[in-house]
């Protein structure tokens, strides 16, 4: 790589980290105002395989609390849970008020995987595709805000992340025996994300598609516009100051063999 390309990368990378830090005040300013004003919202994050999903979400609440900006990732359903109404796992996590749900992936489960991989009949996949709009509709009427983001990654950027994923020792973990599948049948995951389409992107519901090839600017665009779907405002706290520590000349240290760990840094203990 040429010394004009490395310095071009990294004034990319310096804006994009500057952009994300401001972007991360904004989102705590949202979690001030979203308790205040006691608002619900749900977010859903779907898309293809490996098209950044977990980055997304990842930049969207790691400086904010976790009690406000609830990730909800469900693993399979247990069988008491097959035998309840199919949204009814994903209803009990929904917020209360002053919170905000985020589901890495969703009861779009049915619309995709399960449809697509034979995990459900073709009588209650269609029967989700009926269902499902009325549901959302009844959401919104209960004043819960619902968002919902599709990541789309183009066929030869899936596959060079997969390959990654094959390749690195800290990414393997990632590459599921699903994702294998959904890498053959590219296509039939196109139709079903089609056919989903076409049925839930409703007015009052609409999908929000965020392209994905490069994942910074897929970061730095859903955040933006997650933001911009609130009329939150600056409630930040003003004027906080730090109360002197106490004195306690009658306090005694614990006199115990204490197993402080080794310094294997070799910076030392600070």
């Amino acid at each position: 790589m040429s010394k004009s390309k490395k310095e071009s990368k990294a004034e990319l990378k310096k804006a994009y980290e500057k952009e994300l830090a401001r972007l991360q005040v904004e989102l705590v300013k949202l979690q001030f105002w979203i308790k205040k004003a006691k608002k619900r919202a749900v977010v859903v994050f779907e898309g293809r395989d490996a098209a950044g999903k977990g980055g997304i979400i990842k930049r969207m609440t790691e400086r904010v609390s976790p009690r406000v900006f609830r990730i909800e990732a469900l693993p399979m359903p247990s069988e008491r849970q097959r035998s309840q109404l199919y949204f009814q796992r994903y209803i009990e996590r929904f917020p209360a008020a002053g919170e905000i749900v985020i589901f890495d992936r969703s009861w779009y489960n049915r619309a995709g995987v399960e449809h697509v991989m034979g995990f459900c009949t073709k009588e209650e996949y269609e029967r989700f595709l009926r269902f499902c709009p009325s549901l959302e509709r009844d959401l919104i009427d209960s004043d819960i805000q619902l968002i919902k983001y599709w990541l789309e990654v183009s066929p030869d950027e899936q596959t060079r992340r997969f390959e990654s994923r094959i390749n690195e020792p800290c990414k393997v973990w990632k590459l599921s025996p699903m994702d294998l599948e959904s890498h053959k049948r590219w296509f039939d995951y196109s139709r079903a994300r089609d056919a989903m389409f076409a049925v839930t992107d409703t007015d009052a519901s609409p999908w929000h598609v965020v392209p994905s090839d490069d994942k910074k600017s897929a970061r730095i665009n859903c955040l933006t516009h997650f933001l911009s779907l609130f009329p939150y405002e600056d409630l930040l706290p003003k004027g906080i100051k730090l109360p002197k520590r106490e004195d306690d000349p009658d306090y005694v240290p614990l006199d115990h063999p204490f197993r402080i760990i080794p310094d294997s840094f070799g910076r030392g203990q600070h």
